[in-house]
């Protein structure tokens, strides 16, 4: 059995630097996870010490992703240069591991024209796909301005990641704060902000008729769906009031895909598997974040009513959707 990691995180220092040096109402407050434990020094290694990783897990391959916030907060000038630079360096480590590693593309969504560029440069290097964030600065990534790259990713079959990130600073203050700061930080983030945020990133990019207008486009998204496939029967009500062609939930049944991000719960499982189909199921350990072993993932993938809907969830559908062809990748080996 072949198993495919696809949300694993790592980190470019400089770009960390230059998220911290925003002002306080344009940085991201979240970064401050990735200093916790040994979270820094896996981030940085996307050499032997992370394939060691994969080894005791028993994952076969894993996906690259920049660690949140990406280039999204920067200035266009800093987004172009340093998801570049991200990019390349992701490239040269598929390079050196290109049994084990691929990776998703970094785009400088503060300048749309240069992040469809920067999405055709790297899919002719071999990136399987893309991971952004719902929001740049004030502007949803359900935007017209960002029509045209949403065209470019369906046209080159680059499916785009949709990662949680941290409520805008107006919200936080209006919904998560009053506890102590750590407290306020955590409701925003992993307790529950950054979760509503890539759903309703998703949900207004199907409102706004995205997806009716780019039938081929691809989403993803983490965490078992980001609460939005537990909601589609009150979402559903949305179509006919927005103008769609077809109801919310067949769109997430077509047109998105859905990963567990290490959160290895039967129940969500079992609730994923009534909502879509097995060929939407992806498997994810959100890496270095969240760190099941060998034993946890082994143990969950029981829990897969037959062999056909699990071998899906661990490889399958991942092969299909970014194009990853394993009978070369033994070759290889």
């Amino acid at each position: 059995m072949v198993l495919i990691a696809i949300e694993e995180h790592w980190n470019l220092p400089e770009l960390t630097s230059a998220v911290k040096a925003l002002p306080m109402d344009r940085g991201d407050a979240s970064i401050v996870f990735d200093e916790m434990g040994d979270n820094l020094e896996r981030l940085d290694d996307i050499g032997d010490a992370r394939i060691a990783a994969m080894d005791a897990q028993g994952v076969d391959l894993q996906i690259l992703s920049l660690a949140p916030p990406g280039s999204q907060p920067l200035d266009p000038a800093d987004a172009r240069t340093l998801s570049r630079r991200a990019n390349d360096i992701a490239a040269e480590a598929v390079g050196r591991h290109p049994t084990r590693l691929r990776a998703f593309s970094t785009l400088p969504l503060a300048d749309p024209e240069a992040a469809g560029a920067e999405l055709e440069r790297t899919a002719g290097l071999g990136f399987v796909g893309a991971m952004v964030y719902g929001r740049t600065g004030e502007i949803p990534l359900d935007d017209p301005r960002y029509d045209d790259l949403f065209a470019t990713a369906a046209a080159l079959r680059q499916p785009i990641f949709i990662h949680p990130q941290i409520p805008s600073r107006v919200i936080r203050q209006a919904v998560y704060s009053g506890f102590d700061p750590a407290t306020d930080l955590a409701l925003a983030t992993f307790g529950w902000g950054w979760h509503l945020e890539a759903a309703v990133a998703a949900l207004r990019l199907i409102v706004r008729g995205t997806l009716d207008r780019h039938p081929d486009l691809q989403l993803v998204l983490g965490h078992w769906g980001e609460l939005l496939p537990f909601w589609t029967d009150r979402a559903d009500s949305l179509s006919s009031i927005a103008g769609l062609d077809r109801k919310v939930s067949d769109y997430v049944r077509s047109n998105i895909h859905i990963t567990a991000s290490g959160m290895l719960n039967p129940t969500l499982l079992r609730h994923a598997l009534e909502v879509t189909t097995p060929d939407r199921l992806l498997f994810s350990t959100d890496y270095p974040f969240q760190q099941p072993d060998k034993t946890d993932i082994e143990k969950f993938l029981t829990e897969f009513p037959t062999d056909q809907d699990r071998d899906k969830f661990t490889a399958g559908n991942a092969c299909s959707l970014f194009g990853i062809d394993i009978a070369s990748r033994k070759e290889q080996q």
